[in-house]
């Protein structure tokens, strides 16, 4: 049965609109979106699919079609406040509940079929796909003529205050504006961003899921961005920044005194060192030194892994061993960590030896099997012809 045969059974209606949001991954720039830094990520090839059919009440109806024991969750339009009873429909709810109370109304109501093959909790950005999916659908099938640079910010903010993560803003930038065949050079800072071609030359990008499961909101994320803040706030009495990405790390070594409390000078470091990192890796790409940037990922990995701490023994398992093979240019986390994916860039016609071999010593290292994919880029969020 296909989707829409699927949304037919449930709703009793047809489709009207479907549409498509990516999954993203993040090549270098990790945990600096909320930093001011520069990161570079790509939407992918999988994502979210979604179905939607008006309604003339003002319900919303939504489905998984991931989740079908779940059954349809239904939702007032006069009744948007986070509720733990709505489970994963939170998420879309909260796109609707901050529209509204930015003044926008809803005259009508919708039944709403969500489809996604973003492993959950692989690090991939399943949330932020299923959050820009319903912005971008919201936006267009009430006509609110919103940008979508303010849909990116919106979900953001739905993410940050409606659920409650202190996500930074790559996930939804490079969700909503990916292009396929290219990275997003992103200033989170400013949101100034180039398209950079993705020219891998003889080389794939090779996704590497832990299928350790990992959420953010229960994570240490929230805890690293604390830290991170502190260390600003701290760093704010001798220099004149507003982010931390805004300093070099001479000016954070002379401070180094300041910052003796707990973590927040290795966390501090990190960011700026990855900052700075990510700008060579992105010069590296451009110019097609390929194996200059391989070396830029793995550094990224050792520095989430020493001075950020947020790999752990199944990535770095995966990363170490990545590395050794011959073929494999770099490797590092992607994404938040604690779990979820890390990439490799392989040499295409030693892909299948190579997931051989780190396949096999991952089960024997960790006790269960890893996953993986061979990446393809993919477009931003979009109505599906």
């Amino acid at each position: 049965m296909n989707l829409k045969q699927v949304f037919n059974e449930v709703f009793n209606s047809e489709v009207s609109n479907e549409y498509f949001s990516p999954g993203r991954i993040n090549l270098i720039g990790e945990h600096i979106d909320y930093s001011g830094g520069v990161v570079l990520p790509c939407a992918i090839s999988i994502g979210t699919t979604v179905l939607t059919s008006v309604r003339p009440d003002l319900k919303l109806k939504f489905y998984s079609h991931n989740m079908p024991d779940i059954g349809i969750i239904e939702i007032d339009l006069n009744d948007l406040e986070f509720k733990e009873v709505d489970n994963w429909t939170n998420y879309p709810k909260g796109i609707f509940k901050l529209l509204k109370d930015q003044g926008y109304n809803f005259d009508h109501g919708l039944n709403i079929l969500f489809s996604g093959n973003i492993p959950y909790g692989s690090g991939l950005s399943s949330s932020a796909s299923i959050l820009m999916a319903t912005a971008f659908l919201v936006n267009d099938i009430y006509n609110l003529n919103i940008e979508l640079i303010d849909l990116v910010k919106l979900t953001r903010k739905v993410e940050n205050e409606y659920i409650g993560v202190s996500t930074g803003i790559m996930d939804q930038f490079a969700i909503g504006f990916g292009k396929y065949a290219h990275a997003i050079l992103l200033n989170t800072n400013s949101l100034d961003y180039t398209y950079l071609p993705l020219d891998l030359k003889d080389n794939d990008i090779v996704i590497m899921n832990t299928n350790k499961k990992r959420g953010l909101a229960d994570s240490a994320y929230n805890e690293r961005k604390a830290s991170c803040d502190r260390a600003l706030e701290i760093l704010q009495e001798v220099y004149p920044v507003e982010y931390l990405c805004d300093l070099s790390l001479d000016q954070l070594m002379d401070q180094k005194d300041r910052l003796q409390e707990g973590d927040l000078y290795d966390r501090a470091y990190h960011a700026i060192d990855e900052n700075e990192r990510t700008k060579k890796a992105a010069s590296a790409l451009q110019n097609g030194d390929l194996e200059l940037f391989g070396h830029y990922l793995n550094a990224s990995h050792d520095s989430l892994r020493d001075k950020y701490e947020v790999t752990g023994f199944e990535l770095d398992t995966l990363q170490d061993r990545a590395i050794s093979i011959d073929g494999c240019l770099g490797a590092r986390v992607t994404g938040a960590g604690f779990g979820g994916c890390a990439i490799a860039i392989v040499k295409r016609d030693q892909v299948e030896h190579f997931i051989e071999d780190v396949s096999q010593h991952y089960l024997e290292k960790v006790g269960y099997a890893a996953d993986f994919y061979v990446a393809q880029t993919g477009n931003g969020t979009h109505r599906v012809n």
